[in-house]
């Protein structure tokens, strides 16, 4: 792989120091002039119509500026999903006009000089409710007779239906077959930073609003269908954001909230969520219960599945449907199968809307097939590594569902993290308790999930050399900022500390779709690149004329421009620029570039297409000590390996699997939002048990690098797909420690106990 200058580098992150020193804004930190503090009253019931909102005494509060509720809206719903175009998706409101459907649901928000009155004012809306029968379970919410959640002929949101191959031809063709049932649970984000949001409704009908988003543009969008407004007359500000993981991918009711009581008060308004809002009414991974049947031959070559989901979209739809695709996607994504068949339903009911969360379908798919995997290898005398490389994905493969592969890492990364764990000898020595898992991976760079996916950038080039980048990418703590910035100086020719990334703001930078389905390192980073690449032609076909050659001989590296093979014939890149202003009386070096995939939509209803231009591969191994008596695990060791293309930037790389890492062993072992009757009963980080940093295992990262033709210097997905394969490694050598299988997430000691209490009973 060839050495380049910027790209590959393990550089400090271009906003490292402002954060380290409290410099850096947050939505929490902003301030305007005359701003005051909304706060939203939300619904202490599950399913409901409203009879009547009484908002009188709160309007009379002294210090209060504005009161709303639905009626002051246009009534019109919405949904994260509006590219698609399908009206069956449309079916949130940012405030409650008739019908509450969930516990939190909005009803109104009052806007006040300070919280307290503003938590006071809410105390005195008075709302009349009429209880509704409410559904929790979801297959018992698909019943033809159960209560209908929205005004619609059943409660199935979505379903998908993949049958390619001859599935009952490849279960004949099988010597062993296994059908097992798997569920996980809904959990929680867990970002650093709350939801936090100020609005301005100015005085010529335009909204201002800064949030900590993941998808800018998408806020704009929705902001201007729910006011009538043009999507010019939205303004979309990023602040710096305090972690996202899908939690903030979709324009969520507070920030609707914050516009329309500025626009009611005439002054700017900031919500921020409390962390039990957060539990209760913003998003959470969707649960899912998956029933596979799995076809193998003795030698275990896949030969047949067939597999059964129900989904539990919660009360809204946020992004259930594509949550169902990637789960069907990608777990059928790391393995060849000739023959799949998935029935997949997403289902309303009245617990908390669940949206994306990090590893977004994937994880849920993946834990139930891998685990199922280590049982087939279990059944068969294999070894599960050894079954995984007979039937993993390679190069040039088109799968059953029709993805293309253009570059694999799978068998590569599965070798040596089982060499790094020393998975050989560590089995031959095998002592009691202790346990080794497999787990993989494939995760897409970047969903083409409608025709008007672009991401696009401008370079602009200073004359001493520096550059500005201006993209609307959303750097939400992962870094992209800077990877960006590595790609546009490695292109142009001159060091990170020369470029200089402008804040994503809707009114200056320009379109794109935001940082969800790990897209923005590809999709942008193409941009950006093309960007550079198009200023730094502008520069060369004047420099040409100059230095005698031709601009196809010219390269730009370490701050100068000269021929290729003689150095010596150039000038330093400033100079350059100069006498390229000059010689074009004074005309400015700006490069624009996009990136879109060429159109080719996968059927969202069949799961069948090519959903992406490059998938990621990758393979984790845990090792585990547990504990009978007590049923607790001691991760003593994770080794992650992972395929991102070419790392454009090995620490971030790094840094990514390992919290991917971490983030999977909190679901594989304590996290869950516990939901009794659709009220979240443990909404607090005392409560909810995600990993602290004394519970973080050693991890040992193993970066497996493929070059990726589609991407910018060949790189890829790096942050999501390790989530993927963590949990079922956990949940393997569990197994593989004690005997026992546990099949439902999280993996609790009380489970772990109860299982060997039930294999201790049945050897009597």
């Amino acid at each position: 792989m060839e050495e380049l200058a910027v790209v590959g580098k393990r550089l400090p992150r271009i906003d490292g120091l402002s954060k380290a020193t409290g410099e850096a804004n947050y939505s929490g930190d902003l301030v305007l002039p005359q701003m005051i503090y909304g706060k939203i009253l939300r619904s202490p019931h599950s399913h409901a119509l409203i009879v009547n909102i009484d908002a009188g005494r709160a309007k009379r509060l002294p210090g209060v500026k504005a009161v709303v509720t639905g009626q002051d809206t246009y009534g019109i719903t919405y949904t994260v999903l509006q590219e698609l175009n399908d009206p069956t998706l449309f079916d949130k409101q940012p405030l409650v006009v008739e019908k509450v459907r969930h516990v939190g649901d909005e009803v109104a928000a009052v806007a006040a000089v300070d919280e307290d009155i503003a938590e006071e004012a809410l105390e005195l809306i008075k709302v009349d409710y009429e209880e509704l029968p409410a559904l929790f379970d979801p297959v018992k919410a698909m019943d033809a007779a159960a209560p209908l959640i929205h005004e619609k002929e059943r409660n199935t949101a979505w379903e998908i239906h993949l049958d390619s191959g001859d599935v009952e031809a490849g279960f004949a063709q099988a010597d062993h077959i296994r059908e097992d049932t798997f569920r996980t649970s809904p959990l929680a984000h867990c970002t650093m930073e709350p939801h936090t949001c100020l609005a301005q409704f100015d005085s010529s009908g335009r909204i201002s609003i800064w949030s900590a988003s993941q998808t800018p543009y998408r806020i704009r969008m929705n902001l201007a269908r729910l006011f009538k407004i043009p999507e010019s007359k939205v303004r979309v500000v990023l602040p710096h954001v305090g972690g996202g993981f899908g939690a903030r991918a979709e324009l969520l009711p507070h920030e609707f909230c914050a516009a329309l009581l500025s626009k009611h008060s005439g002054r700017p308004v900031k919500i921020a969520l409390s962390r039990d809002e957060v539990f209760h009414a913003t998003r959470t991974r969707h649960p899912m219960t998956l029933t596979l049947k799995t076809g193998v031959k003795r030698d275990g070559t896949l030969t047949a599945r067939a597999s059964h989901i129900v989904v539990d979209n919660g009360a809204y739809n946020s992004t259930g449907p594509i949550a169902v695709y990637l789960c069907v996607a990608f777990m059928h994504g790391a393995f060849k199968i000739p023959n799949i068949k998935c029935d997949a339903y997403l289902v309303y009911t009245n617990n908390p809307p669940n949206g994306p969360m990090r590893g977004h379908g994937g994880m849920q798919g993946r834990f139930a097939a891998d685990s199922q995997l280590d049982m087939i290898a279990r059944d068969l005398g294999l070894d599960t590594p050894e079954l995984m490389l007979k039937n993993a994905v390679s190069q040039g493969d088109t799968l059953a569902h029709k993805l293309h592969i253009t570059s694999c890492g799978l068998t590569e990364a599965i070798q040596r993290a089982t060499a790094a764990a020393g998975w050989s000898e560590k089995r031959k020595k095998k002592k009691a308790n202790y346990g080794l898992g497999i787990g993989c991976h494939a995760y897409l760079s970047g969903v083409n999930q409608d025709p008007y996916v672009c991401h696009s950038a401008i370079v602009k080039v200073h004359e001493d050399g520096g550059v500005s980048l201006l993209t609307g990418a959303a750097d939400i703590g992962q870094g992209s900022n800077t990877v960006l910035a590595q790609i546009v100086a490695e292109e142009f020719g001159v060091g990170l500390e020369d470029i200089r990334v402008v804040v994503q703001d809707t009114e200056i930078t320009p379109l794109d779709r935001g940082s969800f389905s790990s897209r923005v390192t590809l999709w942008t980073g193409n941009a950006v690149k093309a960007a550079a690449a198009e200023a730094k032609a502008q520069l060369f076909k004047v420099i040409a004329e100059k230095l005698e050659a031709n601009p196809e001989d010219l390269v730009a590296k370490e701050r100068r421009v000269y021929v290729v093979g003689s150095p010596e014939i150039g000038m330093p890149i400033d100079e350059a620029i100069k006498y390229c202003q000059l010689a074009t009386d004074g005309r400015p070096i700006i490069g624009r570039g996009f990136y879109s995939m060429a159109f080719e939509l996968p059927n969202l209803r069949t799961a069948m297409g090519n959903l992406s231009a490059a998938y990621s591969f990758g393979a984790t191994v845990a090792e585990v000590e547990v504990d009978p008596k007590t049923g607790r695990v001691n991760i003593l060791n994770l080794v992650v390996a992972h395929d991102c293309g070419r790392a454009i930037n090995p620490t971030f790389v790094e840094g990514q699997m390992e919290g991917c890492a971490l983030m999977g062993a909190g679901a594989a072992l304590s996290e869950r939002v516990i939901l009794e009757e659709g009220r979240c009963l443990n909404p607090s980080y005392l409560e909810y048990k995600a990993p602290l940093i004394l519970d973080s295992p050693p991890i040992k990262n193993i970066i497996v690098e493929t070059v990726e033709p589609e991407g910018p210097f060949g790189a890829k997905e790096a942050g999501e797909g390790s989530t993927i394969s963590t949990a079922p490694a956990i949940l393997n050598a569990i197994q593989d420690a004690v005997g026992v299988r546990i099949t439902d997430l999280p993996a609790s000691g009380e489970k772990i106990v109860r299982a060997l209490e039930r294999k201790a009973r049945d050897k009597r």
